[in-house]
């Protein structure tokens, strides 16, 4: 059987890096191959590096296994570069969300979308630019996957300043199967163990459809498109029978007798598509969410990121993967899976398998056909030894598309930004985003942030 060789950047971290690590080792196209191991965190990089060892051993998969703190030494070779990575992500992520709200600008999230992503922009692209460059000179024709935030700036950011292919790979499209699967349950036969929705919130009513969720992408075929973590579903059929069940899910979501993504509803309201994302992140983009007087965080039960528990819980992985490196079961994602994609992706370039992936993050080459060539747009795709093609779904309805159209001149700027260093193209991505009020606070937010955070950013050297 042929062996590949696979890199993963970014592999130290207690979610990701342990996730993907047994994706590859339990798919069998890949015995035999090289799985070279990568992160600047020597310590989380030792641990998963042992637990690929253990199950190298234990299931038997004839890995060969490489691991360094330096990419240079691994990317020789490589077929496929999976990336995942972030620089003191909670610290820095709370920053980009509480100095904007010192000028008066209160973001959802700020991760993705909003003032915040400016800088979560512009503190990731030049590592990633930089991985891209060492692959230029070390593998030009690997595929990278992506699966850094902002996952179309980053996208963009390789596509226009390197020669590298890259994909840009989220799975927040299973936010949509889960709201379509909910809704739908008692038609499409699913039987979830509630005896009732009523009194049960959005949270509880996801953990209940969550171990269905293998079973609704079986039985479902949803054709979204738009911008990552800002897609509407175009399409809804039965997986089986092709029957259209659009109408039925808006009539079905009329008389939910639980809250289920309020905002999102008063967009299927107001402009006929239901977004395929839910609620957090589709929040990151609009403009209806901000304003402090009506607070529409609070009648759209918008909840912030919870940073104390995101680190806690990051405690609580690393415990566990020790507890698997030293010879306890084998658990939790290690074992299920990570849930990504990377996997069949690579197993379709490799045996050209002509497979169909319901979400990726490419540049627009007429997939989407009311917005710009170029930009990085997410929408279904073919996948073969030709690489990945979009899928076209022609046009979206023109006052989202008006949208999506802003923030994709909010991600070019921001990604010029990014990679140039020019802080007058930084101020224009912060003035064009529609979450921003004031040029003056723009401005003094944009100096506060260079200098807080000037150990992450140092391409900012002078003030427009």
């Amino acid at each position: 059987m042929p062996t590949t060789k696979i890199v993963v950047i970014g592999v130290g971290s207690a979610s990701f890096g342990p996730a993907i690590l047994g994706d590859l080792m339990q798919c069998e196209r890949l015995q035999g191959s090289t799985i070279a191991l990568c992160d600047i965190d020597e310590q989380g990089l030792g641990l998963v590096t042992r637990l690929a060892e253990r199950l190298n051993r234990e299931w038997d998969t004839g890995v060969t296994i490489e691991a360094s703190t330096d990419r240079r030494d691994l990317l020789p070779g490589a077929e496929f570069v999976l990336v995942s990575i972030a620089v003191d992500r909670e610290k820095c992520w709370r920053q980009d969300w509480e100095i904007p709200l010192k000028y008066g600008m209160r973001q959802p999230l700020g991760e993705n979308g909003g003032p915040g992503a400016v800088f979560h922009t512009a503190r990731n692209v030049p590592l990633l630019l930089d991985i891209c460059h060492d692959m230029e000179e070390l593998c030009p024709d690997a595929l990278l996957l992506n699966f850094t935030n902002p996952c179309p700036r980053m996208t963009l950011a390789a596509h226009r300043y390197s020669e590298i292919e890259c994909v840009g790979l989220c799975h927040q499209i299973g936010m949509g199967y889960n709201i379509v699967g909910l809704v739908l349950g008692e038609d499409l036969g699913f039987d979830f163990g509630l005896e009732s929705v009523e009194g049960k919130d959005e949270r509880e009513l996801y953990w209940a459809v969550r171990p269905y969720a293998e079973q609704i992408h079986a039985t479902l075929d949803i054709k979204a498109a738009g911008l990552n973590h800002f897609t509407f579903m175009l399409d809804i059929r039965h997986g089986q029978t092709g029957e259209d069940l659009y109408p039925l899910f808006v009539e079905r979501l009329r008389t939910f007798t639980a809250p289920i993504q309020p905002l999102s509803q008063r967009i299927l309201d107001a402009f006929g598509v239901f977004p395929a994302t839910g609620d957090g992140h589709l929040s990151e983009y609009v403009h209806w969410v901000h304003d402090p007087q009506t607070k529409p965080w609070e009648k759209y039960h918008l909840r912030l990121y919870d940073w104390d528990a995101a680190e806690e819980n990051r405690d609580e992985m690393w415990h566990e993967i020790e507890g698997m490196v030293e010879g306890g079961p084998i658990v939790g994602r290690v074992k299920r899976g990570s849930g990504e994609r990377a996997i069949p992706i690579i197993l379709s370039v490799l045996e050209n398998r002509n497979s169909y992936e319901v979400a990726v993050d490419i540049p627009n080459d007429g997939y989407i056909s009311n917005l710009p060539d170029g930009a990085i747009v997410e929408v279904p795709a073919l996948v073969s030894g030709f690489g990945v093609r979009g899928v076209g779904v022609g046009p979206l309805p023109e006052p989202i598309a008006a949208l999506c159209r802003t923030q994709i001149t909010v991600a070019s700027l921001a990604v010029d930004a990014a990679a140039t260093g020019s802080e007058e193209l930084a101020l224009q991505a912060l003035l064009v985003d529609p979450m921003v009020n004031d040029i003056d606070q723009a401005r003094a937010l944009l100096d506060e942030m260079v200098e807080v955070q000037r150990d992450y950013l140092p391409q900012f050297t002078r003030r427009c």
